[in-house]
């Protein structure tokens, strides 16, 4: 079937499934498929729940009302490509090893002031997630903001040929997904190729604090904000309280705000959605107010008070970048007591031995001194070392039911798949 007479089915639909338990009726269902599971087998559960269509790409399981095509999911990706298509407005495309999430938060909280946006929902950034996104673009809606996760090189470079964005942020780049980049180098090629698409069409804005972003987007159309005088937007960080306050300069008018974010480490997310939000003509105030009012959730530099402990939570992701960073910023806090609970960080390959190490040699030289290790990258390691480690999170679980932590400020980070905010419950 022609993708034009495919999208003629989906704007008759009342939208996309890719799960046959969530069907809405009307919906279009694409039978996708992955390592444990073939939607192919659910496509008649589907049409039975109330789809209008299913799309599948195994001709045994086509029944009525079933469109067979060669490949269920580039037939998905190429409908998001014809659907953005139609679509005349600005789509923002984000990226980056750490903050990326937070930034497109912070973005779209500021400019959903003055414009009705579409933003990718949580952190469905993937090669699914993109598409899917895009099909939600309504006629109402004023602007995009679409997150680009990436593990391999290419990744960026197809989403852009179906998002199509003329304006592009990367966040920064860092010791993240090594094993798929293979060195840091590989990492500002992967995330650049959002710079090379939009490369004498478009408009990036750049950290001027990331020496590989700025040298990489020299000769293209910029907008920089950071730290120095020569900055479109200027912030300075201000040492007031616990959440990042700061003041920002652009156009001659300086302004102060503070936000709703913990840690000095957001301090440039702070500053990308500001910039952008200055860019698109959304006044100071509306700034201000959005930022003060914006809190982070989902287990991102969270901060929790429970029965005397103040906990950040930061167990949505970590990767040696954002983990130095984080353990940095608990060091300059001022307490009497002080508790980390780090986890594994994950796909660093090669590296992985490296660079767990250096978090310990990094927490030795802040001179942190009650710590726990957790996860099967950090054991053999701390276990030299002579510190508290456990292989698992259940095993940091079992020794926190007996060791109560109270009257503490603690700093809780590692990769997701740890779920060590399983680990709040018990501090108390």
């Amino acid at each position: 079937m022609r993708i034009e007479d495919l999208y003629s089915i989906f704007t008759s639909s009342s939208g996309i499934s890719t799960d046959s338990r969530n069907v809405s009726k009307d919906n279009l269902f694409f039978a996708l498929k992955g390592p444990s599971f073939n939607g192919n087998k659910y496509a008649y559960d589907a049409l039975d729940r109330g789809a209008k269509y299913a799309v599948i790409d195994e001709k045994e399981y086509e029944t009525d009302r079933c469109i067979l095509v060669e490949d269920v999911l580039s037939t998905l990706q190429k409908l998001s490509a014809f659907h953005r298509g139609k679509f005349s407005i600005p789509i923002i495309a984000i990226t980056g090893s750490n903050g990326k999430t937070t930034t497109k938060e912070l973005i779209y909280a500021i400019l959903s002031r003055k414009y009705e946006i579409l933003k990718t929902e949580g952190n469905f950034n993937n090669h699914i997630g993109v598409p899917i996104t895009l099909l939600k673009l309504k006629p109402h809606h004023e602007m995009a903001i679409i997150e680009m996760g990436a593990n391999h090189q290419g990744e960026i470079r197809s989403y852009c040929d179906w998002v199509q964005p003329n304006y592009g942020i990367i966040t920064n780049v860092a010791k993240a997904h090594l094993e798929g980049f293979g060195s840091l180098e590989g990492v500002v090629q992967a995330k650049g190729e959002l710079y090379d698409h939009l490369k004498g069409k478009g408009l990036v804005f750049v950290p001027s604090d990331q020496k590989r972003l700025m040298e990489k987007s020299a000769d293209q159309s910029r907008i920089t904000y950071g730290e120095l005088q020569s900055d479109y937007l200027r912030v300075t960080e201000l040492e007031e309280g616990i959440n990042v306050t700061l003041e920002y300069s652009c156009n001659g008018v300086d302004r102060k705000v503070s936000s709703g974010l913990y840690g000095s480490y957001n301090l440039y997310n702070i500053a990308a959605s500001i910039c952008i939000g200055k860019y698109f003509e959304v006044d100071d105030e509306n700034i201000r107010s959005a930022l003060e009012k914006f809190r982070s959730e989902n287990n991102r530099s969270q901060f929790i008070e429970r029965k005397g402990n103040r906990i950040v939570l930061d167990a949505y992701n970590a990767n040696p970048s954002s983990m130095k960073a984080a353990i940095e910023q608990f060091a300059s806090v001022k307490s009497s007591h002080k508790v980390l609970i780090l986890g594994d960080m994950f796909e660093l390959g090669k590296y992985s031995m490296e660079e767990h190490k250096a978090i310990i040699e990094l927490v030795r030289d802040l001179d942190l001194k009650e710590v726990t290790y957790v996860g099967e990258h950090f054991y053999p390691i701390a276990s030299k070392e002579g510190v508290r480690t456990f292989k698992t999170t259940s095993e940091l679980l079992k020794w926190l039911e007996s060791e109560k932590i109270v009257n503490a400020d603690i700093l809780i980070k590692g990769s997701r798949s740890m779920k060590l905010e399983e680990a709040v419950e018990f501090l108390d």
